[in-house]
């Protein structure tokens, strides 16, 4: 019938048909054979192809062509998925933020090592020695080490990069605190302690601590902000540091290191003392600062007569005066809500307290092995007493075979008079800063103290300490306040992403007074509620959010037909994309 040279197949092909008819265009693919007949090159159309996908024709029209087709396990195989997405969005806002920049102008590998360090304590807090086997080529963990080019930092590499980081620390919070404080700012200050594991860095003592980890040795750390929170410089301190004495360095720092000649420092009750502000604060020109009173000074103005509680019946706050602080503002302030939760607390207090001397009563009067002896009950007393603090509130008599209490009704009496009360304490004039500035400027150490739960417990586990060497324990400080700066500004720009509060100021319109408690703003009150966003996106804490970016992977592909690898990043999600965009950085390095 025909003949051809060729093999069947290769007589084969797809034909593209147009026809026009009137103002129309026809369009036809059809799969056709070509043969000879008589001569002559005829065509007889096997099938139309027209009504199937591009895809599958251009499929049809490869073999056709001879080209060899195989599956995808075939033709490519995938190495390796690394979690990419969280280290895009860290290391992108590091990069944006100009952070490698401010901690040398000059790239290094120190300062990759420094930024890697920063970096993974944000997406994965561990040691250093957790860090170095996760950056390792064989064990990568994420892209991180392939997005700085230390797939083989080792352990001792990190610890010298942190002793190469502690030099720069000056400089470091010079350029922080040229960005964020400026002359007439506001400067917050807190201290917190960490403990401490092992016994022979110097730093480390027993102290105050804040931890419950009773005979820990610790260290303490003083954080410094500006007015919203920012990070801008820390100091690391002997564990057995009392807190007002950490307040010189502080001054020194804002007035002679950063050259600000006009600043409001801010401090809690048991750090701006009388005896700080007179040594340290006073003197110093163009220093203001902004404390609070601790009990017993506010139980001294009520004895003296100059805080009267007449002063609450009508409203929560009042500019009072007393000679004992001569040339100072004191604003005394009344939180109802306050004053519950200190009675209900109160309360409770006495309560576990009583049950616990009840014992010790009982057992002094049992009649097997009764509880004998001054020394022996006196003991089992003090612990008692000693343990919810509030042993003030009872009268107690103690014999050789005998044990006797009470509350002591007027001493609660006169403690609860004074529930809900606090007075804040200022060198600042009424016309720089109004009595309502004043309190509110306090109120932001919540700011400062939301900084110390993320370093310690959160996000960033500065604890616990497992170096030995003094420099080294104050370079992995630095390097989780750099951390936490990063992390500061992604939550800020995440926030309508998260339950953090993306509309501060609409909660503060909903205050009935700067005395009262913060407000949600009706944004944040609908994601509490919903834990729906604006955009109805699910709401995220900041870890969940960052465990959602990881799950884009930088996937690495090997092509077999050609033997050539490459790297393609998995399609985020409408809500990747949305954080990302949020964050202004890019998913490719």
């Amino acid at each position: 019938m025909f003949e051809t040279n060729a093999p069947p197949h290769r007589a084969c092909h797809v034909a593209e048909i147009r026809r026009r008819h009137g103002d129309r265009e026809y369009r036809s693919i059809l799969l056709r054979r070509t043969y000879r007949e008589d001569g002559k090159v005829k065509h007889e159309t096997l099938g139309n192809l027209s009504h199937l996908p591009p895809e599958t024709i251009d499929l049809i029209r490869r073999s056709l062509r001879g080209e060899a087709m195989m599956g995808s396990n075939e033709a490519f195989e995938v190495v390796r998925s690394r979690p990419h997405g969280h280290v895009a969005a860290v290391l992108g806002t590091i990069h944006r933020l100009r952070l490698p920049q401010l901690i040398a102008p000059k790239g290094c590998r120190e300062r990759d090592l420094v930024e890697a360090m920063i970096a993974a304590r944000i997406v994965e807090p561990s040691s250093k020695l957790a860090l170095a086997r996760g950056l390792n080529a064989e064990t990568l963990e994420s892209s991180l080490a392939g997005q700085l080019g230390l797939e083989s930092a080792s352990e001792d590499e990190l610890y010298a990069a942190m002793d190469w980081l502690l030099p720069r620390q000056a400089s470091i919070e010079q350029a922080l605190a040229t960005q964020h404080l400026e002359d007439g700012t506001l400067a917050l200050y807190d201290l917190t302690s960490t403990y401490f594991e092992g016994r022979k860095c110097p730093l480390a003592k027993l102290g105050h601590n804040r931890d419950g980890k009773k005979g820990k040795l610790q260290i303490v750390f003083g954080l410094l902000t500006n007015g919203e929170g920012c990070p801008v410089a820390v100091e690391v301190f002997p564990g057995n540091t009392g807190d007002p004495l950490t307040v010189p360095a502080q001054v020194e720092k804002l007035r002679k290191r950063f050259g600000l000649s006009q600043v409001v420092l801010v401090g809690d009750r048991g750090m701006l003392t009388s005896a700080r502000i007179r040594e340290n604060l006073s003197t110093a020109e163009g220093l203001g600062w902004i404390t609070a009173l601790r009990a017993p000074a506010i139980q001294g103005l009520v004895n003296s007569g100059a805080l009267q509680l007449s002063l609450f019946d009508e409203k929560d706050l009042a500019e009072i005066s007393s000679p004992d602080f001569p040339g100072e503002r004191l604003i005394a302030c009344r939180n109802p809500l306050l004053a519950q939760e200190r009675a209900r607390k109160r309360r409770e207090l006495l309560a576990g307290t009583g049950e616990l001397l009840a014992k010790i009563e009982a057992a002094t009067r049992r009649a097997r092995n009764p509880l004998h002896g001054r020394e022996a009950i006196a003991m089992k007393v003090g612990a008692a007493l000693a343990k919810y603090k509030v042993g003030k509130h009872y009268r107690h008599t103690i014999t050789d075979a005998s044990f006797r209490f009470e509350r002591d009704e007027e001493s609660i009496a006169r403690e609860a008079a004074l529930d809900g009360i606090y007075v804040i304490r200022t060198s600042m004039p009424a016309k720089a800063m109004p009595a309502q500035a004043a309190v509110y400027c306090y109120k932001r150490l919540a700011w400062a103290e939301r900084a110390f739960r993320s370093l310690k417990t959160v996000d960033l586990n500065v604890r616990p300490i497992g170096h030995h060497k003094e420099e080294r324990v104050k370079a992995h400080v630095l390097l989780c306040t750099l951390a936490y700066y990063v992390e500061w500004h992604m939550r800020r720009a995440l926030a309508p992403l998260l339950f953090d509060d993306d509309d501060r100021a609409g909660g503060e319109a909903l205050r009935a007074s700067v005395v009262a408690p913060a407000q949600p703003s009706p944004s944040a009150e609908a994601k509490a509620n919903t834990l729906r966003t604006a955009n109805d996106e699910p709401v995220h804490s900041f870890q969940t959010l960052l465990r959602d970016l990881r799950t884009i992977a930088a996937n690495h592909i090997r092509l077999k037909t050609a033997n050539a690898e490459f790297i393609r990043i998995t399609n985020p999600t409408s809500l990747q994309r949305r954080a990302l965009d949020l964050l202004q950085v890019s998913l490719t390095p």
